[in-house]
C-alpha cells in the first residue's frame, strides 16, 4: 500500500508550474496543469498520476512541455490510427476515387496494423525504420516508398493540426524491398501472332492501336470519334496524315496523365483499316442495343455504348493472348505491356529513343529507357512508317 504523505510536506510550486497533490480517494499522487480557459472563462485542467510522487512529478514536466510547445491537451493519447484516419477523412481532397481507395488500401493493410496503437507524440525514427524494414522483406521498393510517403503525408497532416510537434517520419530513409513485377514486352513474332488472334475479337482495333502508336489503355478507353480522323488531305502542304488526338483519359479529370502525353499521332494503315473495321462492328452493335444504346461517342464503348471496363479489357485480351498459342501464359499479360511492346520494337526497329519518348508522350528518355524498353540495340538512323514496315496492311475488302 502506498505510504500516505505527511500533511505540509514539500514547498509550494511557482504559479504556472502546475500542481502536485495526494488524492485519498484514488490512493495516488495527481498531477494536474491549467492549460487554458474555455468560451466562458472556465479552466481547462489536463491531469494525470503516478503511484509515487517521483513518477507524478514526470507525469507534470511531460503535460508542462506539451503545454510549452502549444500541443492541446488530449493529443497526448493520439495514435498513428487516429491520425491516418483523420488524414483519410479529410486530406484527400480533389484526389481521385482510385487514388484514395489505393491509399485507404496501404494505410489499413500496412500502417494501421504495425504501427497504429503507437501514440503519435512517442513514435520514433527507429519505430520507424524497424516498421519499414519488416514491410520491405514482403513489399516492392516502389511499394515501401509509397508506405513511407503516406505516413510522412498522415503524420504531417496531424502536425498541421498541433496533435505532434514534430514529423519524424522525415528523417527515415527508405530500405530496398522486393523485386516487384517485371514490365516485359512482346517480341515481333509474338506481337504478329497477337494481332491475328485479335481478328474477331471486338477488341481487335484496341490491340492493334495499343501496339502499334502506342496509346495508353486509359487514353483508348476514353477515346471519342471526334478525334479519329481516318481520312486525312494527302493533297493540303504539306499533307495531313490520318491521325488520332490524344487529348482525354479516363482520370478524374479527364485530362491525360502529363502535359506531354497530349499528343497527335499518325495512325500506320493497319490502325485504320482497324479503325473502320470497327466503326462497321460498332455500327451493328448500336442496332442490335436499340433503345438501350448511350451515345458517348466513344470508339470503345461496351455492348450499350458506355466506357470499357478496365477489368473487362484485361479478360477479353487475355483470351486473345491464349488464343494466339505463341508460348504465351494470359495470366501474366495485360493489355498495358502492348504499350511497353510498342517502345521495344520501335528501339529493335532503329527509331531514336527520343523520337519514342514523343510518340509515347513522355517528358523525358529516362522512362522510356528504363521502364518501358526492353529490346536494345545501338540507334543510329531512322526512316518513315516503322510500324507499317514491321506490321503490313493485311487484305481488306472494306
Amino acid at each position: 500500500m502506498t505510504k500516505r504523505p505527511e500533511p505540509g510536506s514539500g514547498k509550494r510550486r511557482s504559479r504556472g508550474d502546475g500542481g502536485l497533490y495526494w488524492s485519498e480517494t484514488r490512493q495516488r499522487w495527481i498531477a494536474s496543469v491549467t492549460v487554458g480557459y474555455d468560451a466562458r472563462g472556465k479552466r481547462k485542467v489536463k491531469r494525470a498520476s503516478g503511484t509515487t510522487k517521483t513518477e507524478a512529478r514526470r507525469e507534470l514536466d511531460k503535460l508542462l512541455r506539451a503545454k510549452a510547445d502549444g500541443l492541446p491537451a488530449g493529443s497526448a493519447n493520439y495514435t498513428v490510427a487516429d491520425a491516418a484516419k483523420s488524414w483519410l477523412a479529410y486530406g484527400l481532397n480533389g484526389r481521385s476515387k482510385s487514388t484514395v481507395d489505393n491509399y485507404r488500401f496501404q494505410v489499413d493493410g500496412h500502417i494501421i496494423p504495425h504501427l497504429g496503437k503507437r501514440k503519435l507524440r512517442e513514435l520514433s525514427v527507429e519505430d520507424v525504420d524497424k516498421w519499414l524494414a519488416d514491410r520491405a522483406t514482403v513489399l516492392s521498393t516502389r511499394t515501401v516508398r509509397l508506405l513511407h510517403s503516406l505516413l510522412e503525408r498522415i503524420v504531417k497532416h496531424a502536425q498541421a493540426r498541433d496533435k505532434v510537434q514534430r514529423n519524424v517520419v522525415t528523417l527515415s530513409t527508405v530500405p530496398t524491398g522486393q523485386e516487384g513485377r517485371p514490365s516485359k514486352s512482346l517480341n515481333l513474332e509474338q506481337a504478329a501472332a497477337v494481332l491475328k488472334a485479335s481478328e474477331d475479337s471486338p477488341l481487335h482495333a484496341y490491340v492493334v492501336l495499343s501496339l502499334l502508336i502506342g496509346a495508353r489503355t486509359e487514353e483508348l478507353r476514353a477515346l471519342t470519334w471526334d478525334h479519329v480522323d481516318l481520312h486525312g488531305d494527302p493533297a493540303a502542304d504539306p499533307p495531313v496524315p490520318r491521325s488520332i488526338s490524344v487529348w482525354r483519359s479516363v482520370r478524374e479529370d479527364g485530362d491525360t496523365k502529363t502535359k506531354k502525353s497530349r499528343r497527335t499521332l499518325a495512325l500506320p494503315m493497319r490502325c485504320v483499316v482497324a479503325l473502320r473495321l470497327h466503326r462497321l462492328r460498332q455500327q451493328h452493335a448500336k442496332r442490335l442495343a436499340g433503345g438501350r444504346w448511350k451515345e458517348n461517342n466513344l470508339v470503345f464503348a461496351s455492348a450499350v455504348g458506355t466506357e470499357l471496363d478496365s477489368h473487362n479489357v484485361r479478360r477479353a485480351f487475355r483470351r486473345i493472348v491464349k488464343a494466339a498459342e505463341c508460348g504465351l501464359a494470359p495470366k501474366d499479360w495485360t493489355p498495358r505491356e502492348l504499350r511497353h511492346s510498342f517502345v521495344s520494337l520501335m528501339s529493335d526497329s532503329g527509331v531514336p529513343l527520343e523520337d519514342i519518348a514523343r510518340l509515347v508522350g513522355h517528358s523525358g528518355t529516362a522512362v522510356t529507357e528504363t521502364v518501358y524498353r526492353h529490346q536494345i540495340r545501338p540507334v543510329l538512323v531512322d526512316d518513315e512508317g516503322t510500324m507499317d514496315r514491321l506490321f503490313p496492311r493485311r487484305s481488306s475488302n472494306r
